[in-house]
């Protein structure tokens, strides 16, 4: 690998951390803010993005437990993502990039982009409705906005997963044959 292309390589990296440390918080914050909303409304207005659903919740409270259901699904798979980037660009060997492990693990971030996707695009539907009845949840356009973004970029990552697995079968093949 020349020089440019391991500073790019270890740049990605390093952001690629960065992005997993700074969802990891995110995703901490909304759970500590799902129990104090639970146990302690009232310091709810001093936590993390000042997250406050108990209107939602005195109204319905299955709405209140969806609705805190997908913030804490998406926010999860979202930094298992990034975890499983950083693990297989730590592990990724440059001079034989199609291995097994490397098709597996791009299967599984296409995997989960688009389970992200869609349950974004679900919870954005979902919010839309209980805006219909009444509901306030105009806040929370932002955890859900990118879903569409996310199935598409979970079915371009599908294909090149499909592509790494083929290569995979080749090398394979081409190794077997010397």
């Amino acid at each position: 690998m020349s020089k440019t292309n391991n500073f790019v390589y270890w740049s990605l990296y390093t952001i690629a951390w960065l992005i997993f440390v700074g969802l990891s918080i995110e995703t901490g914050g909304l759970i500590v803010n799902f129990f104090f909303s639970l146990y302690k409304p009232e310091v709810v207005v001093n936590l993390y993005q000042k997250l406050d659903l108990m209107p939602i919740y005195k109204e319905s409270k299955w709405a209140f437990f969806g609705l805190y259901g997908f913030l804490l699904a998406i926010g999860l798979l979202k930094a298992i993502l990034f975890y499983i980037i950083i693990v297989l660009m730590h592990k990724m060997d440059m001079k034989k990039p199609f291995s097994s492990f490397v098709s597996k693990q791009i299967s599984r971030v296409s995997y989960l982009t688009l389970s992200i996707g869609l349950l974004g695009y679900i919870a954005k539907k979902i919010t839309a409705s209980l805006n219909y009845y009444g509901f306030t949840t105009s806040h929370l356009d932002q955890f859900w906005v990118d879903s569409q973004a996310f199935i598409l970029m979970g079915a371009v990552v599908y294909i090149i997963a499909t592509i790494f697995k083929k290569g995979v079968e080749i090398q394979t093949e081409n190794d077997l044959t010397v």
